[in-house]
């Protein structure tokens, strides 16, 4: 078991960023030149002004439309999204990988936050699944590739869970937990969960069509 963990925490995480990072620049490049062969007309009236306002806009809990519209998904999206950034850049496991790896750290949280946090993440999981299941509207454009993104996302969160709590053989759920955070990182440029890469650009897209084009905002 020792030898798995070795390989890993080791090459098989270098394998993992390097399908990311290769994975996200052919996507970026992919999506960029499908975007001038279709609509190049759209391009032209990209405006940064527009673009950061839609930005700022959205990236303010129930500042916009959509997040009023529905209390329980917009809370449940930012406590998600914000602690995943936590727990990956902060927590104190995860800072001594970034130091071991790249040479670089930083301040850390403590366990007790990581884990709470983590815990909040996984509820907020349980909220997006329960929503899939519940909502007709939401029901009906549910596909599998929807289901897989939720299920990577969640993983790490729930093995790291077990692993810190000692819960099952210990060696096994850390081993566990790696593979589910070396799965995500590979998989980000090819599934649902692409919009990380692309939300900038979308959002950008619709602020500078609505403001530059319609001339009404988009929040």
């Amino acid at each position: 078991m020792i030898e798995i963990y070795t390989f890993v925490s080791g090459p098989l995480a270098w394998v993992a960023w390097s399908i990311f990072v290769f994975g996200s620049i052919y996507r970026l490049v992919s999506m960029y030149n499908l975007a001038k062969a279709k609509d190049s007309s759209s391009l032209a009236y990209m405006s940064l002004p527009y673009s950061l306002r839609s930005i700022f806009h959205w990236l303010v809990p129930f500042g916009t439309l959509g997040w009023k519209s529905d209390p329980l998904m917009t809370v449940a999206t930012f406590a998600f999204h914000i602690g995943f950034f936590l727990v990956a850049i902060f927590l104190g496991a995860h800072v001594v990988f970034w130091d071991t790896a790249f040479g670089i750290s930083w301040w850390s949280l403590s366990d007790t936050t990581g884990d709470i946090i983590s815990f909040v993440v996984i509820g907020a999981c349980v909220v997006f699944a329960v929503r899939r299941l519940t909502l007709p509207h939401v029901r009906n454009v549910t596909r599998g590739k929807d289901w897989f993104a939720l299920l990577l996302v969640a993983l790490p969160f729930v093995t790291g869970v077990l692993a810190y709590h000692q819960i099952g053989p210990s060696l096994l759920m850390t081993t566990l937990h790696i593979l589910a955070g070396e799965l995500l990182i590979a998989l980000i440029p090819f599934t649902r969960l692409s919009h990380a890469l692309f939300a900038v650009f979308t959002r950008s897209y619709m602020g500078s069509e609505f403001g530059g084009v319609r001339r009404v905002r988009d929040w």
